[in-house]
């Protein structure tokens, strides 16, 4: 099984825990073991935003932010790159057929973003798309995909399954927002879309919910199902391996 999964730079890197860095590498490792060929997508955070926040006060055009937000997820990769053993491609992948190249030849490829006007998330859909992965896993700091912010409103509720097109129809006025507070953006949900890929957002602040994902269909986030699978996710698992 080919698998695509975006890290959020909030679940990698809150903070400079080298811990956490590890484990998030202890199970993109497992799930190469048990023969997926796999490729991480690392996003900025809370760095990125901070970053970026101080370099516009500066006067920084949006182009040169966006730079600087891709420069702090070069760096989040670099870690996860730094905690992963000999199966990892030791540099950054900086464009999809780099990326695609190690995936083919069975390395591990982990990159960040690639250029202005586009989000890891979108990053992510792209190569998985362009790979021709399985399955892409957004592994976020939220435990799905909901109707409103749930940080802000009590009464949000959880989407435990979800067409490609319901997903653009949710995220869609969110990513419209000031802040936006989609757990993945609109170009993201358009790409996924149009690759009718299966999908799964996540809680990715265990590692180990990626696990149990990829490997035994189990987890506690949304799916994300084309309008053609007939299969559960647990079956459509174990079918693929």
């Amino acid at each position: 099984m080919r698998v695509v999964v975006s890290i959020g730079g909030s679940v990698l890197a809150p903070n400079l825990d080298a811990r956490r860095v590890e484990d998030h590498a202890a199970v993109v490792e497992t799930l190469a073991e048990a023969g997926c060929d796999i490729a991480a997508v690392v996003g900025g955070g809370g760095v990125a935003r901070d970053y970026i926040g101080t370099a516009r006060e500066l006067g920084a055009n949006e182009v040169q932010l966006d730079q600087i937000g891709i420069d702090v997820t070069r760096i989040n990769a670099r870690l996860l790159i730094a905690a992963l053993g000999p199966r990892v491609d030791p540099k950054v992948a900086r464009d999809y057929e780099d990326a695609g190249d190690a995936v083919r030849r069975g390395d591990v490829s982990i990159m960040g973003g690639i250029m202005p006007g586009q989000t890891t998330d979108a990053v992510a859909a792209a190569l998985a798309e362009y790979v021709d992965a399985d399955l892409l896993v957004y592994a976020t700091s939220v435990d799905g995909v909901y109707d409103a912010d749930p940080s802000s409103q009590d009464g949000a509720q959880k989407y435990t399954q979800l067409l490609p097109t319901e997903l653009v129809d949710v995220v869609a006025p969110m990513s419209r927002d000031a802040g936006a507070s989609a757990p993945v953006d609109l170009l993201a949900a358009k790409l996924i879309q149009r690759a009718g890929m299966r999908t799964i957002v996540l809680d990715g602040a265990d590692p180990q919910h990626i696990k149990s994902a990829v490997l035994d269909g189990e987890h506690n986030g949304t799916d994300i199902i084309p309008p053609d699978a007939t299969d559960d996710l647990a079956t459509w698992v174990r079918a693929e391996r």
